[in-house]
């Protein structure tokens, strides 16, 4: 398992963030952006959660895809770590959501793309690194991620107490190298950071 470090991130990616905090804010009463317990606890539970993420590992290239974005996290974190290096491509079916993804590209000028509709129904992405939160078990997550992955991608999948399981079970169907990285902001959870992934 790796000790994992949240990188620091610039003065003007921090104001970018603190944007975005405000927006959930002003929305999630509106439309369940974020549950209301994990509301009062935003920045840990779900800004610094998605900046690990965005941490864990850095392309060169993208696109990034972040499967089921929801709110937008990872998705709007990493982009507004990543300014206009990498496109971020947010794939999301629930369109009340998607009008705030919108809404926070257009105030907050991110690099993203917004693709309002189920993952198993859009062309291939061949993205260089893929990302989904509080999805779907890591098998179907592998399942769900594969048809839209350039052949060198990266898997980031946060993970909490079950992770071990999820990791096993995924073992019957998949071939995988896999680091974990323990998370900064909740002691029971990982990044789960997988890659040459093929069909066992």
């Amino acid at each position: 398992m790796t000790d994992h470090r949240q990188q620091i991130v610039s003065r003007e990616t921090q104001d970018v963030l603190e944007q975005l905090e405000n927006l959930v804010r002003k929305w999630s009463p509106r439309i369940n952006i974020v549950s209301k317990a994990s509301l009062r606890d935003l920045r840990r539970r779900h800004i610094e959660d998605s900046l690990e993420i965005a941490n864990a590992h850095r392309p060169e290239t993208g696109p990034w895809l972040d499967i089921g974005s929801g709110g937008g996290f990872p998705g709007l974190v990493v982009a507004a770590c990543m300014g206009h290096q990498i496109d971020v491509v947010l794939v999301e079916s629930d369109a009340r959501k998607c009008a705030f993804l919108h809404t926070v590209r257009r105030e907050l000028g991110l690099n993203v793309r917004i693709i309002n509709g189920r993952i198993e129904r859009i062309p291939p992405i061949n993205a260089h690194v893929i990302s989904a939160r509080a999805v779907a078990s890591l098998s179907t997550l592998f399942n769900l991620a594969k048809p839209h992955a350039h052949e060198s991608c990266h898997y980031l999948f946060p993970k909490g107490r079950t992770w071990r399981e999820e990791v096993l079970a995924a073992r019957e169907e998949w071939v995988y190298d896999l680091d974990v990285l323990n998370s900064q902001t909740d002691e029971e959870s990982v990044i789960l950071h997988a890659q040459n992934l093929n069909r066992a």
